[in-house]
């Protein structure tokens, strides 16, 4: 064969083969010498190797990748050819020669075999070994057999089939006549053996048994040998390798063991087992075949063997299962009945009970095993014992029939299938999780292909077991080898399912084959692809909202067009609503799904990371953000094994979220806990424990268990507590026995979760067995014995279980023992606490005081520095054993109510008092109460601190502090405590409280002082503190880590480097504790070298040792490197995360931010080092890269928390990442200077003027533009605001900003520089012109220049505008009555114009600059000489253009102050007030519509008929529904008004279906009407919300999307018992939510403007840094009026009056509220004229009747420290807010009815504001003062009192309402334009008394006027008071000394309650 070098490899291999062929196709051989033929078969040999590989070693696997060839056609010509020439029946000469080159061609071989040829080559092969002479030769043809079997097994499907063929004629050489074939065979066979797996393997195992019954005994040792061959092979031992064979082998030994006895004595020797052991253990297998054969000796034979008393019946009940199912499958005529005979006879023979027994009985002992059995072998890849399971399952069906016949006729073998499939299924799954013994794989493999053909049989019905066959899948599609028969099964599975019956599964089921996608063969690749095609193609229009749960296919590319038609079905899916479901998903309990949800959610969180981030920004916070980062907090504290991977991807995902604010998000975590007060002796509260444990616990773990031993387990304790709970089978399979179910039982069933009722449903049809062993006694403690964490739980837990008493506490416990000693320590942590409680309370006192020792010890532990135990195991004990005593406490809390509830009930029933009756659970609480007395306080203080569990120690040291008081302990004990809880609050990082903390120590030390400093970011005088400390202890390692941190925030990272190589010098042992500063020290100054020689020899893995490796790898630039130290990084951080539990998120938010850096290094790393590849520097794609990074990085800082702690690493991580990318990225050196520029406003705005300064010095250096702005800030918060200005001059005139000769003619030059520059000079001019405003040393035409000129830079800057608006705003108000009608006017209009500006520019001032631009347009229109000037016609231009181009949804804002003014007299301007109101209601009908519907039943006509007109002409409008919006409204209102004046005149529950029809009609459930569109009046429903900076104004979406809507209202109404009689009334929502609200025929306008001003106090609050930090707010709720006469309040849900709360406390100490000994004190009060002397007399007299209790309320409702802090802090913050906008508002009636409390998160709830305007202080009793600050309200503040928290609140309060003066007297100036009723009858008697028509201003001026006087910092402590100019902390101090003044709390009406 030529080649001239132009084939390829193939093209030559094709070539040669076709040669070969055509030369003996043609012709014979040539030279038939034996000589030159065998020369001819070693060439063909060798031939293969030279084709494929050449010199490389000979491999078959290494030629599977070559295209098809088929090599053995051509070589059998060849074969044949030298056969003919031989002139014999075989090659003898050729010999071995031609066997190994067929031998060669099939390992070369790479296309399948055709049938025929592969039949003549078995022929061929088989007839050499038979008919050869030679060994050599027959040996030689069985390793061709052998290559043929490897060869299939290789490269054929059909393997089974194809080696079945291979063994059928190898079988015909195993019983050969002639030894030397057998021998030869048996060889071969063992070859075979050697070199195969699976069905292969087996078959050839069992061969060489069935050898070893042989006389022969040369061939039974080489059977033998063999044998022992092949278990070498496959390393196992004998018995191990031949256990899984044993269900073939032994029916085979077991019949010949009388007829053929040797060959059962060689095997049982070989696997070295005595022969009744082999038969006893083989039973199972050999019973079956035995009873069928009626082979009654071999019978007896093993009877002898195996038991004790010999009987035949005792065999058959042994496996009776296995025995009837294998007679049912008897395929001869007849056989099974003959078989069944024999039984009968036997049982005849043996019992003499013929009569009494029938096969029937046999079978119904059996039922479910007998029909698992038949199902199993429906699997087998037999089909005839297929074929005969089916048959056998026909005839059992027919059986029963015959037993049972039914009316219907005989039922089918599906009906039959379905009445058993619960059982089925059960015992299927315990044979594949081997319960019940280990089966071989072969078996499994049949169970599973076997319920695959169950589904079919049984169809659609098989529905209600599809938990546990899903369970199954998932296990079993977990190994390799079942993969391809539980993926047929599954498709079976899927394919039978009715669409609505799949939905519940597609989530779990595509989960599960994308995450095994990779690890499936070709073959079952297709399979998963079907199963996916029927889910997504077939099924997915169907599947409704679950096929987004369907797991993203995108990252399979075989699945391209499966995942395309996913796309389509998932089109309409908005990213919000694909988020929620991925979330929904992450929390399944299937761990698969888990993790393929959190690959799904990385993907997604990346796509569409700038969304997330508008979560956390603008006015309102979507709730979305919270419940994305519980999901998180969830999933990444998910308990159990192998949650690696998916803990893994939940912190990446937390990294791409960022280190969000917590005070940001909503956090809702479900509590679901319970408490049992009986010792387990009320059946029903034991009752629904048991439901408790199913529903939330157990269900969830038993359909997540990965491991079917596990779900066993789990099933089992289900099981057992169902019985508990009366739950039998009747329940679910309806039947004679069903009406035996008592209708309690059955409701308490029907009210379950579908979810649970399905998962527990086969649990009570077919029960579980398991054995429940002894627990061996521990010795206690066990804490220290244990080395794991979880190990201790799991034996303490199952010790207590033991130790449980009463009735049902041990029957509900007990099932649980076996599952949590072995398994689960997830299920015993929820069980602990209730087993704690029990055996405290109710166990022996030994077993008490065990419980208390393992307590201590583990506290011990925490304060041993000594401690053996892991930091982890410590951690997580500790944290278990707080909330033990949490749990504990909360038991003694509801037994103590329980009690009181008790001895109440007595007193009403008895009349006595009750003391000496002894309640149920009282003597327990004693007990339990005095054990808990007995752990010190100090220590669970000391534990809690060392565990980082700042918030519990601070409660434990505040009990302390109180008890102290209350002894009156020494005043050194008391300062002790503060200065602990000054050092507590310094690690809460809340500087509020270290506050509050220092105002009560009256010497601060040294450490006192340095926390101080740090707290407030005075680090020069820190370092001088550490360093004096050092002076005097040099050898204090936490000293020289104080001056380092010093030094590190400072910047001083070079002094910082030389003292830690100092300090090493002299104690190199320290290197651990100062690692951190090495690194970063080195970093900073760019010695990488060193940074990776600290790294690489540091033993712990700090954070900042994490992060340095990240640095270290993203220097290298290796991708893999990179992307290995992200991932170690980010899973050693993230174990914080996992360790402090869903609700952690607060506790572990430096572990957030750490993931938050990470993620930040890897975004910068991967843009950075892709932008070289890209154009050069200054190029639009380059810029635009690099720009969205800046655009990622900045909106990520600007959502985390406000503080400099946090935000400072951000910055500093940030530098470092660019500066190591600075060598090749222009850019990245650029960005540095603006970082420290970064760093210096936040430490600035935090008061760190030292570290902002070295921040300045450092941009400087980095030549950083306009960082004059930020050095000259820093100047004017230090004090100087003069010298600030004057730098700030020389630097714009350095700048070239101010130039000295500027003339007000110059061109400013806009085109010079980018936008980013054009910003910074407009800012900067703004800043020179407020500056010079201050310093009052310019001209005001100099200063307006300035404001001009910043707007001329930046035009469309709306701070701009608004800064030169409010200019002109404020020299406006500077005027003269006389000047304001003339100058003023062209002020107004500037004003207007750069106001209006502002609005189209942006939404920062909206709340300024709004109601400033109406109140000036509406002002000027109202006066009739102002409104007749020509620049009253320029300011209506200027509005009208603002109203055309400004977003609707702002002038909504302002709505109420707008329609208060549709009284307008003026027409030009009424006519564009009324274009207005269209616009807004156009566009916003939902929400506008219910205040103005008001106005159009107002009892003032003029308005009424305005707003009537308006309505007319908007019906007329097509958009939004508005004509149906407005009949609908309109007649809601009618019957709303109709509703609130109804006259009732007793309190009762009226039916709204009877006595207010009407209403009720509108929303009936069956009417779709229009109505149903109407919004519930909720304030967040009602209030539009601003759109973040980033987002465009006309995109922006100003109300929740999903804002309910009103369904139906409930039947009752209830009439409260209250004077007005007010209604309250239930309205379902559109959300499924329930809402109330009262119906009062009252004026609420009031109260809704107040509403009104505090939702734009709360908008404020929230841009509000500081305010924002401190979470200050005030709690709103809807208030609607209907008119002037009537109106709705929104019910406040989950609140109680503060009354309520004192009543409580004080009843359990034996004090009543109201007493004659308190009138009595106040009487003596009152007697006293001097108010000091009164005073006294009123602590003396009144207050110590009444000791404060507010503090015992928050510990009672909040037990959980966190919470606890949480609550507290709110309820501070809170009532600061209140208190000051009460005294701004001059709101009084403040008495403990109308203050109330959230009991879910401490918030202070104000109600009833009737008493506003200084109105109390013209009571009989006049109030003096300005809000509610007694004994008990500074009780719930703390033990610091009105100090810290609440003080700092009220002073950040106050300042922002002085600061915000206009903007909030513009939304009370709908007052003087809607005028209240009492207001107008106020001026009516002015008119009447002064006989002039009085000025509606004139009468508000008494209401407002104070109002305004308070913002401006006037305090005057009574109305007719002089006044005086204040500062706002002086003005704060002087309110609450007011305010809890004895002297004035002493002068108070006494139903106030000054004394509470």
């Amino acid at each position: 064969m030529e080649d001239d070098g132009s084939l390829s490899d193939i093209d030559v291999i094709y070539r040669a083969l076709q040669e070969i062929d055509e030369r003996f196709e043609r012709d014979t051989v040539w030279n038939p010498a034996a000589d030159a033929l065998d020369i001819l078969a070693k060439q063909l040999a060798a031939l293969p190797c030279i084709l494929f590989h050449a010199n490389d070693p000979c491999s078959a696997t290494s030629n599977i990748d070559k295209p098809r060839v088929s090599i053995v056609a051509t070589y059998m010509k060849v074969v044949f050819r030298i056969t003919e020439s031989d002139g014999s029946s075989e090659p003898e000469r050729a010999g071995t020669g031609v066997y190994r080159a067929l031998g060669k061609a099939l390992r070369h071989q790479t296309a399948p075999l055709e049938d025929r040829l592969f039949d003549d080559l078995t022929t061929f092969v088989v007839r050499g070994m038979k008919t050869s002479d030679m060994r050599a030769v027959r040996l030689a043809a069985g390793r061709t057999l052998v290559e043929l079997v490897k060869f299939v097994q290789r490269l054929d499907d059909r393997v089974a089939l194809l080696t079945g063929i291979v063994f059928m004629k190898l079988h015909t050489c195993l019983t050969h006549a002639d030894h030397r074939v057998r021998e030869s065979a048996i060889v071969t066979t063992g070859l075979i053996g050697r070199s195969s797996t699976g069905l292969t393997l087996r078959d050839s195992v069992c061969a060489l048994v069935y050898q070893l019954a042989h006389v022969n005994p040369i061939l039974k040792g080489t059977a033998t040998l063999q044998l022992q061959a092949i278990c070498k092979h496959h390393s196992k031992s004998a018995y191990t390798f031949m256990f899984p064979y044993f269900s073939r082998i032994a029916p085979y030994l077991v019949r010949r063991m009388i007829s053929e006895p040797s060959g059962l004595d060689e095997f049982t020797r070989f696997v070295s087992m005595t022969l009744p052991a082999f038969l006893d253990s083989t039973l199972r297998h050999t019973l079956p075949c035995l009873f069928a054969d009626c082979d009654t000796k071999v019978l007896t034979a093993v009877a002898n063997h195996v038991l004790d008393d010999p009987k035949l019946h005792t065999l058959l009940f042994k496996e009776p299962a296995r025995i009837v199912s294998h007679i049912l499958m008897l395929q001869g005529i007849g056989q099974t009945n003959k078989t069944f005979q024999f039984i009968l006879d036997v049982m005849d023979a043996e019992m003499g009970q013929k009569q009494a027994f029938t096969i029937w009985n046999l079978i119904t002992g059996c039922m479910i095993n007998v029909i698992a059995e038949l199902v199993a072998a429906l699997g087998d890849t037999d089909p005839d014992v297929s074929e005969a399971a089916t048959q056998g399952i026909t005839k059992l069906a027919r059986l029963v029939d015959n037993q049972n016949p039914s009316p219907q006729g005989p039922q089918k073998s599906s009906a039959f299938l379905k009445d058993h499939m619960h059982g089925v299924i059960s015992v299927l799954n315990d044979t594949l999780q081997d319960i019940k013994g280990k089966r071989p794989v072969d078996v499994k493999q049949s169970i599973i292909r076997g319920i695959g053909q169950f589904v079919q049989r049984v169809g659609k019905d098989i529905s209600p077991v599809g938990p546990q066959i899903m369970a199954s899948f998932q296990t079993m599609l977990s190994s390799s080898e079942f993969a391809h028969a539980t993926l047929s099964s599954w498709h079976s599975f899927l394919s039978i399912l009715d669409p609505a019956d799949l939905c519940p599964y597609v989530a779990a089921a595509s989960a599960s084959l994308v995450a095994v996608w990779s690890s499936l063969s070709p073959d079952e690749r297709e399979i998963a692809k079907s199963c996916l095609h029927l889910m997504v193609v077939e099924r997915g229009a169907q599947l409704g909202r679950h096929v987004i749960e369907i797991a993203d296919l995108s990252s399979i590319p075989e699945l391209n067009d499966i995942n395309q038609q996913l796309t389509k079905l998932r089109a309409e899916w908005t990213p919000h609503h694909r988020l929620y479901t991925l979330l929904e998903r992450l929390g399944n309990e299937s761990l698969t799904v888990a993790t393929q949800s959190a690959i799904e959610l990385r993907a997604f969180l990346s796509d569409y990371e700038e969304e997330i981030r508008l979560l956390t920004t603008g006015d309102v916070f979507d709730s979305l953000a919270g419940r994305l980062v519980s999901a998180l907090y969830v999933a990444a504290s998910r308990d159990g094994d192998g949650l690696e991977t998916l803990h893994g991807l939940v912190y990446d995902c937390i990294g791409i979220v960022g280190a969000i604010d917590p005070d940001r998000l909503e956090l809702r975590v479900e509590d679901n806990r319970m408490l049992v007060l009986s010792n387990f002796t009320d059946e029903s509260e034991a009752t629904t424990f048991a439901l408790h444990l199913i529903q939330d616990v157990l269900v969830g773990a038993y359909r997540s268990a990965r491991e079917l031993t596990l779900q066993s387990y789990i099933g089992y304790a289900l099981q057992e507590l169902l019985h508990f709970c009366k739950f039998t089978p009747a329940l679910v399979n309806p039947g004679p026995g069903s009406s035996s179910v008592s209708l309690k039982v059955r409701n308490r069933w029907n009210s379950l979760p579908s979810v649970v009722v399905e998962t527990c449903t086969p649990l009570l049809v077919r029960p579980l067995a398991l054995s429940l062993p002894e627990c061996p006694p521990v010795a206690y403690p066990i804490y220290p014995r244990q080395p794991t964490y979880r190990r201790w739980v799991q034996l303490w837990t199952t010790d207590l279980i033991s130790r449980v008493s009463g009735e049902y506490g041990q029957r509900l416990f007990r099932v649980f023992s076996s599952l949590i000693r072995n398994k689960d320590v997830g299920i015993a942590h929820r069980l602990l606490p209730h087993l704690v409680s029990n055996v405290l309370a109710y166990g022996d006192e030994g077993a008490a005081e065990l419980i208390r020792t393992e307590l201590l010890t583990v506290l011990e532990d925490q304060v041993n520095s000594n401690s053996l135990s892991t930091p982890g195991k410590r951690l997580l004990s500790a944290q278990t054993v707080f909330m033990l005593l949490d749990h504990v406490n909360m038991w003694l809390r509801g037994i103590r109510q329980h009690i009181a509830q008790q001895k109440n009930e007595r007193k009403r029933a008895r009349g006595s008092s009750g003391d000496d009756f002894i309640a149920d659970g009282q003597m327990e609480a004693v007990r339990v109460e005095s054990i808990l007395a007995t752990i010190d306080e100090g220590l669970m203080a000391k534990a809690a601190f060392q565990c980082k569990a700042y918030a519990r120690t601070l409660m434990h040291v505040e009990q302390v502090i109180l008890l102290q008081r209350e002894r009156n302990a020494p005043a050194t004990d008391l300062q002790r405590n503060y200065d602990h809880l000054h050092e507590i609050y310094a690690h809460l990082d809340q500087p509020d409280g270290m506050e509050g903390v220092s105002t009560m120590i009256l010497s601060p030390t040294l450490e006192h002082q340095i926390r101080q400093h740090e707290s407030t970011g005075r680090w020069t005088s820190a370092q001088s503190c550490w360093e004096v400390r050092l002076q005097h202890e040099p050898e204090n390692l936490d000293y020289h880590l104080g001056l380092l941190r010093c030094l590190r925030n400072l910047g001083h990272y070079d002094s910082l480097r030389t003292h830690v190589r100092g300090v090493l010098t002299k104690h190199p042992n320290w290197a651990p504790q100062l690692v951190d500063y090495q690194l970063e020290g080195e970093w900073m100054v760019g010695h990488w070298e060193e940074v990776q020689n600290i790294a690489s020899g540091a033993e712990a893995q700090s954070p900042l040792a994490l992060m340095a490796q990240v640095l270290l790898a993203i220097r290298s630039g290796n991708d893999e490197a990179i992307a290995a130290a992200l991932s170690t990084s980010r899973r050693a951080l993230g174990t914080a995360i996992t360790a402090s539990g869903p609700t952690g998120y607060r506790r572990s938010y430096d572990a957030v931010l750490n993931l938050h850096l990470l993620r930040e290094l890897e975004t910068i790393s991967r843009v950075v080092r892709h932008l070289p590849n890209q154009p050069e520097a200054g190029s639009q794609s380059r810029d635009r890269s690099f720009g969205e990074l800046l655009s990622c990085l900045d909106a990520r800082f600007d959502s985390t928390l406000p503080s400099f702690r946090i935000r400072e690493p951000i910055l500093n991580m940030r530098r470092t990442a660019f500066s190591l990318s600075g060598a090749h990225c222009p850019e990245a050196r650029e960005i540095t200077g603006k970082l420290w520029l970064n760093s210096a406003k936040i430490a600035r705005k935090a008061g760190h003027s030292q570290t902002a300064y070295s921040a300045i010095l450092q941009a400087q250096r980095s030549n950083a533009p306009f960082s004059f702005i930020q050095s000259t800030k820093l100047v004017r918060a230090r004090g100087e605001p003069l010298r600030a200005l004057q730098e700030l001059e020389n630097a714009m005139r350095s700048s070239g900003l101010l130039g000295s000769q500027r003339q007000d003619n110059v061109v400013i030059d806009l085109t010079a520089s980018d936008e980013g520059e054009t910003r910074l000079k407009a800012k900067a001019h703004v800043i020179h012109a407020r500056w010079m405003a201050d310093s009052e040393r310019y001209e005001d035409s100099k200063v307006h220049k300035e404001f001009q000129t910043a707007t001329e830079v930046w035009p469309k800057w709306e701070s701009g505008q608004f800064h030169l608006g409010q200019f002109h705003d404020e020299c406006y108000k500077l005027l003269s009555p006389a000047e304001k009608k003339t100058r003023g006017m062209r002020m107004n209009l500037q004003t207007v114009r750069s106001f209006t500006r502002a609005i189209r520019y942006g939404s920062k001032y909206i709340y300024q600059t709004l109601p400033r631009v109406l109140t000036i347009w509406l002002d000027m229109a109202e006066d009739p000489d102002r409104a007749n000037n020509e620049v009253f016609a320029k300011v209506n231009v200027e509005v009208s253009r603002a109203i055309k181009t400004a977003p609707v949804y702002k002038w909504y804002t302002a709505f109420p102050q707008i329609v208060s003014r549709i009284g307008l007299k003026n027409e030009k301007a009424y006519e564009i007030l009324a274009t207005l109101l269209q616009l807004v209601i156009q566009e916003f009908p939902k929400q506008a519509l219910w205040p103005f519907t008001a106005v159009a039943k107002s009892t003032a006509s003029a308005r009424s008929k305005r707003a009537r007109t308006i309505l007319g002409k908007l019906k007329s409008t097509h958009r939004n529904s508005v004509a149906k919006m407005i009949a609908s409204m309109t007649k809601l209102t009618e019957e709303l008004l109709a509703f609130c004046r109804a006259d009732v005149r007793e309190a009762k529950v009226l039916s709204m279906k009877q006595s207010y029809k009407s209403l009720w009609k509108l929303f009936k459930l069956e009417d779709p009407s229009p109505a149903h569109d109407i919004l519930i009046p909720l304030q967040e429903s009602l209030t539009a919300n601003m759109p973040p900076q980033s987002v465009a104004d006309n995109a922006h979406q100003p109300f929740p999307t999903d804002a309910p809507t009103i369904l139906s209202f409930f039947d009752d109404v209830e009439v409260m018992n209250s004077l007005a009689k007010p209604k309250k009334m239930s309205i379902r929502g559109s959300n499924g939510q329930v809402y109330t609200f009262l119906g009062k025929k009252d004026d609420l306008r009031k109260d809704g403007r107040l509403m009104d001003f505090d939702t734009i106090l709360n908008k404020l609050l929230k841009s509000d840094s500081e305010a924002r930090r401190r979470q200050l707010h005030i709690r709103t709720y809807s208030v609607v009026s209907l008119n002037e006469e009537c109106g709705l309040i929104q019910w406040v849900p989950n609140t109680i009056p503060v009354r309520t709360i004192l009543s409580t406390h004080y009843l359990r100490r034996g004090r009543q509220l109201w007493t004659g000994e308190l009138r009595a004190g106040f009487d003596k009060v009152k007697a006293v004229a001097n108010h000091r002397e009164a005073a006294e007399v009123f602590v003396r007299e009144v207050l110590s009747l009444y000791p404060p209790v507010m503090h015992e309320w928050f510990i009672e409702t909040f037990p959980e420290p966190t919470y606890w802090l949480t609550s507290r802090t709110a309820y501070s913050r809170t009532a600061a807010v209140m208190s000051m906008v009460g005294y701004i508002l001059g709101l009084g009636d403040r008495h403990c009815e109308n203050i109330l409390l959230d009991t879910n998160c401490g918030d202070v709830v104000h109600v009833d504001f009737d008493c506003l305007f200084e109105k109390g202080q013209a009571l009989e009793t006049p109030e003096i003062v300005p809000f509610r600050l007694t004994q008990n309200m500074v009780d719930g503040l703390g033990v610091t009192g009105v100090e810290g928290v609440f003080r700092i609140s009220c002073e950040v309060t106050l300042r922002l309402l002085r600061e915000n003066k206009d903007c909030l007297m513009n939304v009370l100036d709908a007052f003087v334009h809607d005028p209240l009723v009492e207001w107008e009858e106020k001026r009516r008697r002015m008119e009447r008394h002064n006989h002039v028509q009085a000025d509606m201003r004139a009468v508000s001026q008494d209401a407002l006027g104070p109002i305004d006087e308070k913002l401006r910092g006037i305090f005057r402590p009574l109305k007719s008071s002089p006044g005086k100019q204040m500062t706002v902390t002086n003005h704060v101090q002087s309110l609450i000394q007011q305010a809890s003044d004895n002297a004035n709390l002493a002068r108070m009406y006494i139903g106030w309650a000054p004394h509470q």
